[in-house]
């Protein structure tokens, strides 16, 4: 499904508040937001920034006012989800399948379940580091196209999940302009009714080599 959203970014060039108040917003409002936007983080081997090119947004608990069965909080807080329910501009980075690391920017408000996943990007800055990281990278574009891949080509590991993704050793920059070719769909790899087109809140640049491939979940045998 393409989108045209607004040609400008509300709050980009604002300071780390004013920021996190806009990252305070509903995640599905926030998400296509991160478009464009740059992350940065600076660590003791060096700095790695991306340019996000994709994102999903994931909301609350099943008891919750926005229940998500495509989130990791769907069946309530835990020590692992809890930075889901911190305050906006945190990380909440996870460990999967035994050896990758996923980061998200928390998104609502404090004590509300939310996050946006960062799905894949283009590295902008360092990418002699990132290849470091990733060596089986065939191309610039493989570095961080891929949530697990992005996290990777950053240095980010669940040691830095519910740190300031604001604040050093990283940083936030939202674009001037808010990209306009822009499209949305079912979230990837997520089982259930959470990977329906009932839940379009993957968003991505259309045309960017580095955006990842559409895969629906795998059915599992009963």
């Amino acid at each position: 499904m393409s989108m045209t959203p607004p040609a400008s970014v509300p709050g980009s060039g604002l300071s780390a508040g004013g920021l996190r108040e806009l990252l305070s917003a509903d995640a599905r409002q926030v998400a296509p937001l991160l478009l464009g936007a740059v992350l940065t983080h600076e660590g003791r081997d060096g700095l790695v920034s991306v340019r996000i090119t994709e994102v999903e947004a994931y909301l609350g608990p099943h008891d919750s006012p926005h229940p998500d069965p495509g989130s990791h909080t769907f069946r309530g807080a835990t020590a692992r989800n809890a930075p889901m329910f911190g305050p906006a501009g945190h990380l909440y980075v996870y460990f999967t399948y035994g050896m990758h690391h996923c980061a998200n920017i928390v998104c609502g408000p404090a004590g509300v379940a939310s996050a946006v996943l960062l799905r894949a990007g283009e590295i902008v800055a360092g990418e002699d580091l990132a290849l470091t990281r990733r060596p089986t990278s065939k191309a610039s574009t493989d570095l961080a196209s891929g949530p697990a891949r992005l996290a990777t080509a950053l240095g980010i590991t669940t040691a830095d999940s519910g740190r300031d993704a604001l604040g050093a050793p990283f940083r936030l920059e939202l674009p001037a302009l808010q990209a306009v070719d822009v499209s949305a769909g079912p979230r990837v790899g997520v089982s259930g009714a959470g990977g329906t087109h009932d839940y379009p809140w993957r968003f991505w640049l259309n045309g960017d080599p580095t955006v990842s491939r559409y895969k629906a979940a795998k059915v599992r045998p009963g």
